[in-house]
């Protein structure tokens, strides 16, 4: 089941903490082809989400504004 579209971004946030500890721990020696495929989508969203930088962080700082 996918994250409600109230906590969507909290629990991902904390579910990609987690790969990042997983990552920066070394954890990638024996995965499965669905968790190398999961790693390979991750690192392709992670770009797609740097390419709106600009755009999320407008958004928050309109939020600490208002």
């Amino acid at each position: 089941m996918g994250n409600m579209s109230y906590c969507r971004f909290e629990n991902t946030a904390q579910d990609l903490n987690d790969c990042l500890r997983a990552i920066q721990d070394g954890e990638m020696d024996d995965l499965s082809t669905y968790e190398r495929r999961g790693l390979n989508e991750l690192l392709y969203y992670a770009g797609q989400i740097v390419d709106y930088a600009d755009n999320i962080m407008e958004a928050l700082k309109e939020y600490e504004e208002n």
